[in-house]
């Protein structure tokens, strides 16, 4: 797997993060590992000093999966905020973790479920709390 670019993430995200982690089983939910990884590397910052090229929490990002080449356009969420509207993606989800941190421009490799890997591209954020002044999203 190639090397991880730089991730940040806020310390209002990653305490929000750690409880959503130490609150489910284990083994429940693939990923949580990768997730986990991600957040005990991460360049950690007040929510105030958060870059608007930021994907955090409650952003909407505009990415691309480079090995089917579709360009998606979701709102990265806590389980609990995943609607039915497939306009949301949950930070638990494969895609969902690889995203956080990320700044416009950058990609990262991210294992799959069941094996092999897939690559995520930032191509935009339309619409990131910080950057809006709200932070207790």
């Amino acid at each position: 797997m190639k090397l991880r670019p730089e991730i940040m993430i806020s310390s209002l995200d990653l305490d929000r993060l750690y409880d959503l982690l130490e609150s489910i089983p284990r083994n429940s939910v693939p990923g949580v590992t990768e997730l986990e990884k991600e957040l005990n590397r991460a360049v950690v910052v007040a929510p105030n000093e958060i870059p608007p090229t930021i994907v955090t929490m409650n952003s909407t990002v505009q990415f691309r999966v480079e090995s089917t080449n579709k360009d998606f356009e979701l709102t990265l969420v806590y389980p609990k905020d995943v609607d039915g509207d497939g306009k949301t993606i949950s930070v638990l989800a494969p895609v969902g973790s690889a995203l956080l941190g990320l700044s416009v421009g950058e990609e990262i490799e991210w294992p799959k479920p069941g094996g092999g890997s897939l690559i995520v591209k930032i191509m935009k954020i339309t619409y990131q709390p910080e950057r809006m002044g709200e932070y207790q999203l």
